[in-house]
């Protein structure tokens, strides 16, 4: 079984179409993100440590396929978001939510791109939010393909690590790899637990203070009257 799958995988990496793969992969899980781009970029890296692939060729096919599928996510946003959005804006809450999301993009617009690239889920929501809050193209642009460039390196490069640590056995290697990529993801999502948690409490804080300034405000107009 076990030389099945070793089989099974050197044949994939040495076919002259792996890089079109990559490419494909990469630009489907922009908008389906089921699509496991990011586990054949460290495959195709874990079989660079032995030279199956190209490793400068796995980066720029895979990023170039990022940067293609982002750009249908916000297009698809931006062109087919219009009643969405409307849907959105019709209730208090949505709409609230809503400008929050476009203030955030406009103050902090390029490290959302980046930083959500490495969240479950996140590259197509907020590729998708950006065309729909209408993100200037012209900034989105060039963030992404920045963004687009790191995480295709950084998918590429921590399986070159796995496969150059077991170089006669890539699939110790691919394990390697797909185990650093989950810690790394771990690390960001606690992180971005903690944030969420300690803003969260600020906003609470804010909004009981505001409260308790508005009834002492009613308190003393009705003491006057």
């Amino acid at each position: 079984m076990g030389d099945a799958i070793l089989n099974a995988l050197q044949g994939t990496m040495t076919s002259p179409w792996i890089y079109a793969a990559l490419f494909g992969l990469a630009l489907l899980d922009a908008f389906f993100p089921v699509v496991p781009s990011e586990t054949l970029i460290i495959t195709a890296g874990v079989y660079a440590a032995s030279g199956d692939t190209i490793l400068p060729l796995v980066i720029a096919f895979s990023a170039a396929g990022a940067f293609c599928g982002d750009h249908v996510s916000y297009s698809i946003g931006r062109f087919a978001g219009g009643r969405l959005e409307r849907w959105i804006r019709s209730g208090r809450r949505r709409r609230e939510a809503y400008d929050r999301a476009a203030k955030i993009f406009d103050e902090r617009g390029g490290l959302v791109i980046i930083i959500a690239r490495y969240i479950p889920g996140g590259r197509t929501t907020a590729t998708l939010l950006m065309g729909i809050v209408r993100y200037p193209l012209r900034h989105f642009t060039p963030f992404d393909a920045v963004a687009s460039v790191l995480w295709a390196s950084y998918a590429g490069l921590i399986g070159y690590l796995g496969g150059a640590a077991f170089e006669e056995d890539p699939v110790k290697g691919l394990i390697l790899g797909l185990g650093i990529a989950l810690a790394i993801t771990g690390l960001i999502e606690g992180g971005r637990f903690l944030w969420n948690k300690f803003h969260r409490s600020g906003d609470e804080r804010e909004e009981r203070e505001e409260a308790t300034a508005g009834e002492g405000a009613r308190h003393s107009r009705r003491e006057r009257n």
